[in-house]
């Protein structure tokens, strides 16, 4: 059973400009309920790279940057408590290399962290293959939701 209200919040370490959080935190939401997951509370955490490669280096022991991390803090079967660690720094980069925007790709991140804990994973083939379709289509979505209302 999905809480009805669960705590989302976003932490600003370094400057990430983002519109309707509001609306975020609700489309956010929707995305644990609609995959069946209870949710207690997820903190995003908006970082630079030094500050992301630190966790990696501490927490994974891998030593090179990326754009997201991702931590359950929650026990198994009890709803979860979740923290995302994006690099704004990396999200900027990747967008350029992908010839993207700042603003979809700072919400691909977003959404990809979420899939994660919703069971999506990513190391083979096949898994990025499903975990980008499904991020294809959460932003298809929150586009959608975004602009008619």
């Amino acid at each position: 059973m999905s809480k009805t209200n669960p705590l989302i919040q976003l932490h600003f370490i370094s400057k990430c400009s983002l519109s309707s959080i509001g609306r975020l935190k609700a489309f956010i939401s929707s995305i644990f309920k609609k995959e069946g997951k209870s949710l207690e509370s997820l903190s995003i955490i908006f970082c630079n790279d030094s500050y992301l490669l630190e966790l990696n280096r501490e927490f994974l022991s891998h030593d090179f940057y990326t754009d997201i991390l991702s931590f359950k803090l929650s026990s198994s079967g009890k709803p979860l408590v979740v923290e995302i660690y994006i690099s704004v720094e990396r999200v900027r980069d990747n967008a350029k290399n992908l010839n993207s925007t700042f603003k979809s790709e700072i919400h691909r991140v977003i959404f990809h962290g979420i899939l994660h804990f919703c069971g999506y994973k990513d190391k083979s083939p096949s898994d990025i293959i499903k975990m980008r379709a499904a991020e294809d289509k959460l932003l298809k979505r929150y586009k959608i939701s975004f602009t008619t209302t």
